[in-house]
């Protein structure tokens, strides 16, 4: 896909959350003006399976993302932008859990040593608890997503998913 175009689809959809707090998160991680978005838009989503080239990362959570928001519309009671948040952050962790060059894609010392999901969960942890005032539920609903989007234990996520939103996410992912 072409790159401009994910990126202005990742514009449209921060501009649909509604929750400020969400919105603010989101900007800080993907704004244009962000460090970390610099790497999200070029890095390779996986070392093999999926969207394993430039680029990846950008399409594999922009397509999460759609997904997501377009389902939760369809099932009560899912709160489609902390879902929509969580998809779009889900695979944070893999900016720092994997190099990559022209020739090949490799994990770091940090990606064998912690693994993406841990490096993802204390990204945006960090990035969270540099809001001031945001909400702890809120904060919770989001990270709870990085942490189970694997789905079980032997997938490599610490917890499994135990909200609609995260199961969603989890769903979508695995899909």
């Amino acid at each position: 896909r072409e790159v401009a175009q994910m990126e202005a689809e990742v514009r449209e959809l921060l501009a649909t959350i509604q929750q400020p707090h969400l919105r603010e998160l989101l900007e800080r991680v993907l704004g244009e003006d962000s460090q970390l978005w610099a790497g999200y838009r070029v890095a390779p989503a996986a070392k093999y399976y999926h969207q394993a080239y430039r680029h990846g990362l950008l399409e594999h959570c922009l397509s999460v993302a759609h997904g997501v928001s377009a389902l939760s519309a369809t099932f009560p009671g899912i709160d489609r932008d902390v879902a929509v948040t969580g998809a779009l952050l889900h695979d944070i962790g893999k900016l720092e859990a994997y190099a990559s060059d022209q020739a090949r894609i490799d994990l770091t010392d940090a990606g064998r040593l912690q693994g993406e999901i841990a490096l993802g969960y204390h990204r945006i942890r960090r990035a969270i608890e540099d809001l001031p005032g945001f909400p702890e539920p809120t904060a919770q609903a989001v990270l709870h997503i990085i942490l189970s989007h694997h789905g079980t234990h032997a997938h490599g996520s610490p917890v499994v998913p135990c909200t609609r939103e995260a199961t969603l996410v989890h769903m979508i992912d695995n899909l």
